[in-house]
């Protein structure tokens, strides 16, 4: 199927590594222009090597809205316009109610909702032009939060909010936002917990694929939310809005 990205441009947060790197290969593989957006100087390094010339890779942090302003107007001077954004910055910050901080809670709403909010806000504008489309990478404890994890989940839970309501709102402008609710899938944070833990890296996935519970057994693949990923950005998604689809192996409880 010809997803009819070529020479599409889509900003990525959160690119340069994991889910959101796998996401920028597939687009360029498309054809895409992707722009990507990462703090890490050998990881944006690196990120730039492995993508080539279509891709834009751009140091920001993405909780102070001066970078993200920053980030989106270099997208546009290199690219000349936008037609998908990806919100997909994010990190796991789990612990229990009773003894999350303060700094803890405000930390995390700015990286997954506050910088989700500003990128889509100021994009409004471009991704009208081409009837553009906005995904919001969140998580299945945003419908099932599981205890002892927040803020991250009390955080997605209020990213799947912002994605219905932004839906509702730009839907007449033919802009449609979608999220996509990922489980136990491949990326470095899980490489970086197996090697904290000592086991080998196919131990440690199947062991947490065990105690999750996963009905297809396995972690998923970042390509394999990568390619959902695409086709919600593509055309041929064009009448699919304001739905949070699971990539989670089963994983979740509810639909």
């Amino acid at each position: 199927m010809d997803l009819e990205l070529k020479d599409r441009t889509v900003l990525i947060t959160g690119g340069t590594d994991g889910l959101g790197l796998a996401l920028a290969r597939v687009l360029i593989d498309e054809g895409a222009n992707v722009a990507v957006c990462g703090r890490d100087d050998q990881r944006l390094a690196a990120a730039q090597d492995t993508l080539g010339p279509r891709a834009l890779c751009v140091q920001a942090d993405v909780t102070r809205a001066s970078d993200c302003d920053m980030f989106l107007e270099a997208t546009l001077e290199r690219f000349g316009g936008l037609d998908g954004v990806v919100n997909n910055a994010g990190r796991a910050a789990s612990s229990s109610i009773a003894t999350s901080s303060d700094d803890a809670w405000r930390d995390d709403y700015e990286l997954k909702v506050m910088a989700a909010l500003r990128i889509s806000r100021a994009s409004l504008v471009h991704l009208r032009v081409n009837a553009g489309a906005i995904v919001n990478v969140l998580a299945v404890s945003a419908r099932t939060p599981p205890a002892g994890s927040a803020p991250t989940s009390v955080s997605r839970a209020a990213g799947l909010a912002f994605t219905k309501s932004l839906a509702n709102e730009v839907g007449p402008l033919g802009i449609r936002v979608n999220a996509l609710l990922i489980g136990l899938i491949e990326s470095g944070q899980w490489v970086r917990r197996a090697e904290a833990t000592g086991q080998p890296l196919d131990d440690f996935y199947a062991r947490s694929a065990s105690s999750a519970n996963i009905p297809m057994g396995r972690f998923g693949r970042s390509r394999e939310f990568a390619d959902v990923a695409a086709f919600l950005l593509s055309s041929r998604a064009s009448f699919v809005t304001g739905v949070g689809i699971s990539v989670d192996g089963g994983m979740s409880p509810v639909i």
